[in-house]
């Protein structure tokens, strides 16, 4: 056996499946194995490699034993000349294997290699080559000083930044998310220390390597597309700490008691200097608003009650006291922001209606407070009244200017309509476009960039081709691409990642025959959407809310039959099934198939079918299954409406 290819995985079904599709692709010709380990996952994992990929080797842990617990499980029980440990969520190029292993072989000296990694918006990832993370070469990391000079061998050593990307080199330390493993070298130097639960045990393998007298490689002339950290949230404060508590063992193994001890310190700094910023930054995110509405709060009364000084009270011979500037007008604003912060008017997103409602809530409690004062402590109701006036206006105009602010700023998301285009065969790319518009309303724009270029299509919703992507891209303003892996190879599929403008836009690759979307943050698929079983259709309230639908709609369908007749194919229908629904036998909108158990099955049979909001789209059976899902999961009102109003002509059929 040539190559033994190991992966663990652990709740990533469909990057594991995408990384399967990928793998088999690049084994055409190379006598190999494929070992998955699974760590007790609770999605449909282990189903689908029983259905997708019986060839695969299965080893199901009965719980997480952690990366290199269940990497040493396989590797023990493979028999490659070379192991290859591979990350779920990874895609490989198609010659990638062969490459690698054709290099190993003529360099008798490597002992690991690993390859040129991007993440999924086509950026290079600069931990495919790195540094052993030596206490000065933390230090140099964690303080920031291998981003400010990256270019120095001296500071740029953990990710190695001073060495091309493009060319090959001899370095320390590979990715675990691909680790190239020569086995007579893991004879030597032993397998993946268990100490290590997540994070730290590539590094640790990648020294001993070095230690036993090999090397390691970094071998650019392939690719994978790597996407990063899907199990873990990476901006964690528990992924820091996950992470540098596995830089200590590492330290507490390999280096000596000083060093080991100054590198503890310099983790423990870490981990509090992160920490310390993440609470600042909260804290920090939390008072602008209401700092920027006291500011603007407080120079609008300041004026108004210098003008009412000058103009009114001194034609009485009057005048403010001076702690009424400095005491009295600060103590109305605190009133003010406690109501707008009782009225929710802090919570993201920020809402003007909320700041309203607790404006006018902090007034009325400052009138009434100031009706119960003696005479000597009531100053002026016209500036509580006027100032009023100028906190609603500047609390409104602030939040307008906020919500055109970058997010984070204005305490909303920016906007989600996103603009696709799936590039691919027609067919194929219909059938992605159709999983897209099933699952997500915030598409502004679908279109299909066809991969044959001979064909030039002009009917909706082709675009263009793929010589012509780049164009096309600018032209609709997409910002968002679809690849579709049946009719592109990987590397073309990175090659244009790489090529295109790289973080502008998500790109997406759509596995054949899945019914998963996968990107490098998200998993976008009808599957997804049902781990937990919601069925929120069957709760009662929403129950009551379909059949109050039904009934309404059932009357004014009635009243105004005289009209409606001349819209609908079957005009004798439509009358039976008005009086079918108001009898409680038929719902408007019902589900494509009836289920005789669970509780699908008490839903009454529809007139239309979720697909019917979906002019012109043709559907299998596998995605009318998945539209049944999604309706029974996501009921609104709102869905059965759009689906009467668009399936308007069929009112009279009969299912």
């Amino acid at each position: 056996m040539k190559l033994s290819i190991i992966i663990v995985n652990y709740n990533v079904e469909h990057f594991l499946e995408q990384a399967l599709i990928s793998v088999y692709k690049a084994l055409n010709g190379i006598e190999a194995e494929v070992i998955v380990v699974d760590n007790n996952s609770v999605d449909h994992s282990l189903a689908m490699l029983a259905e997708k990929f019986p060839q695969v080797r299965v080893m199901a842990n009965k719980e997480n034993v952690g990366f290199a617990k269940a990497n040493n499980q396989a590797i023990r029980e493979s028999t490659g000349e070379y192991v290859l440990l591979l990350n779920p969520d990874t895609v490989v190029e198609e010659d990638t294997f062969e490459k690698c292993l054709a290099f190993m072989d003529a360099t008798p000296d490597a002992g690991g290699l690993g390859v040129k990694m991007v993440n999924g918006q086509g950026e290079f990832l600069p931990e495919s080559k790195r540094g052993i993370p030596l206490p000065s070469v933390a230090f140099y990391k964690l303080f920031g000083l291998s981003k400010l000079f990256p270019h120095s061998r001296k500071f740029g050593t953990y990710h190695l930044t001073y060495l091309s990307n493009d060319e090959i080199h001899s370095v320390e330390v590979l990715s675990g998310a691909f680790m190239l493993l020569r086995r007579s070298v893991l004879d030597k130097i032993g397998l993946l220390d268990e100490d290590y639960f997540m994070y730290g045990e590539d590094i640790d393998l990648s020294y001993r390597i070095l230690k036993g007298g090999y090397k390691n490689y970094y071998f650019p002339k392939t690719r994978i597309i790597h996407y990063k950290g899907e199990s873990t949230k990476k901006g964690s404060l528990n992924y820091v700490h996950v992470f540098y508590k596995a830089m200590q063992i590492f330290a507490s193994k390999h280096f000596s008691k000083n060093n080991a001890k100054l590198f503890n310190f310099l983790i423990n700094c870490a981990i509090w200097f992160r920490a310390s910023l993440a609470a600042l930054k909260r804290i920090l995110s939390r008072l602008l608003l209401p700092a920027a509405d006291a500011l603007v709060a407080y120079a609008g009364l300041f004026f108004l009650a210098q003008y009412w000084n000058h103009t009114v009270l001194a034609g009485r011979e009057s005048a403010f006291p001076h702690h009424y500037f400095y005491a009295v007008l600060p103590l109305y604003i605190l009133v003010w922001l406690l109501s707008v912060w009782i009225c929710k008017g802090y919570k993201r997103p920020f809402g003007a209606a909320r700041a309203s409602q607790g404006i006018a809530l902090g007034t009325v409690a400052i009138l009434l407070v100031y009706a119960l004062l003696p005479e000597s402590l009531r100053f002026s109701r016209a500036v509580i009244l006027l100032g009023t006036m100028w906190t609603l206006i500047a609390v409104n105009l602030l939040r307008s200017i906020a919500k055109l602010l970058p997010h984070g700023m204005s305490g909303s998301k920016p906007s989600e309509l996103r603009r696709v285009a799936v590039v691919g065969s027609a067919d194929e790319a219909e059938r992605v476009l159709n999983i897209v518009r099933m699952m997500d309303n915030k598409c502004s724009f679908c279109g299909i960039i066809a991969t044959d270029t001979e064909t030039r299509t002009t009917t909706p919703p082709a675009i263009g081709n793929i010589l012509q992507i780049s164009e096309l891209l600018t032209l609709y303003r997409i910002n968002e691409v679809i690849f579709c892996s049946k009719n592109l190879s990987s590397e073309q599929i990175i090659d244009l990642m790489c090529q295109l403008p790289a973080g502008q836009m998500e790109f997406k690759i759509a596995p054949e025959g899945s019914m998963a979307v996968i990107g490098s943050s998200s998993i976008f698929s009808p599957e997804a959407a049902f781990t937990i079983d919601l069925h929120s259709i069957t709760q009662p309230a929403n129950r009551r809310k379909k059949r109050a639908f039904d009934v309404v709609t059932a009357i004014i369908l009635l009243l105004f039959i005289g009209i409606d007749i001349w819209f609908v194919k079957d005009k004798g229908g439509l009358v039976s099934n008005i009086f079918s629904v108001l009898a409680g036998g038929k719902s408007w909108v019902g589900l494509s198939k009836v289920y005789a158990e669970g509780p699908l099955s008490q839903l009454k049979p529809g007139v239309l079918r979720p697909t019917d909001a979906f002019r012109g789209c043709q559907f299998t059976d596998e995605m009318l299954s998945k539209s049944d899902q999604l309706y029974a999961r996501d009921y609104t009102a709102k869905t059965d409406l759009v689906t009467l109003v668009r399936g308007f002509r069929k009112l009279g059929d009969n299912l």
